[in-house]
């Protein structure tokens, strides 16, 4: 498997659980302004939004949305326990917290990394993140884990996120579940050994 990255950004998630798993698989960065690969490789012809993430599977069959890569990559190896079994109500409840993560916070960021959203959108952006942030530092006041009691791909997810308020200039500070919540998922089996290979730290 390959898997299409750029440092940071939400093919993170998947880096992670892949390395969580210990999966065999290769990565290849992509230069996000130019589109290009590290191999020289126009990315927008593999995928043609030119947004990472991508999977690339042995197959040669390519999976490019976050949710659908990491359940993938959970279904690899149900024994890690990174997703319940196909078919189990639990199974949804999971893809429900994935798709709040990706549609609700991770879309609400997305204003702020733009360089032609104008100052009354950033501001309702920021307002938007705030509100995530808050609802989720309560959320986890009390728990370890995002989902369940042990970790699952919406960590991962999650763990990738709330990375980006610093790089946003609204940071952590003010969530103090979400700041122990993230130094928590750093000694978990795949994380900073992605984080790693990404140069991140």
């Amino acid at each position: 498997m390959l898997l299409y990255y750029a440092p940071g950004l939400c093919s993170l998630a998947p880096h992670i659980a892949l390395r969580r798993i210990g999966a065999e698989f290769d990565i290849e960065k992509v230069d996000m302004p130019t589109r290009r690969t590290e191999h020289g490789a126009d990315f927008r012809s593999i995928k043609p939004s030119g947004k990472i993430p991508a999977l690339l599977l042995d197959s040669g069959e390519l999976l490019t949305e976050t949710i659908a890569i990491l359940l993938y990559v959970a279904d690899l190896a149900p024994r890690a326990g990174l997703a319940p079994p196909a078919g189990t109500i639990a199974r949804y409840t999971l893809t429900d917290s994935l798709s709040f993560i990706a549609s609700e916070l991770h879309k609400s960021f997305v204003p702020l990394f733009s360089k032609t959203a104008g100052p009354e959108i950033r501001a309702e952006a920021k307002r938007d993140v705030m509100h995530h942030l808050q609802a989720l530092d309560l959320e986890l006041t009390d728990k370890n884990y995002c989902f369940g009691d042990a970790f699952t791909v919406a960590d991962a997810y999650l763990y990738c996120i709330l990375g980006w308020p610093s790089r946003v200039e609204i940071g952590l500070a003010g969530f103090p579940a979400l700041t122990r919540y993230r130094a928590r998922m750093e000694e978990e089996p795949g994380v900073l050994e992605a984080v790693r290979a990404e140069s991140l730290k």
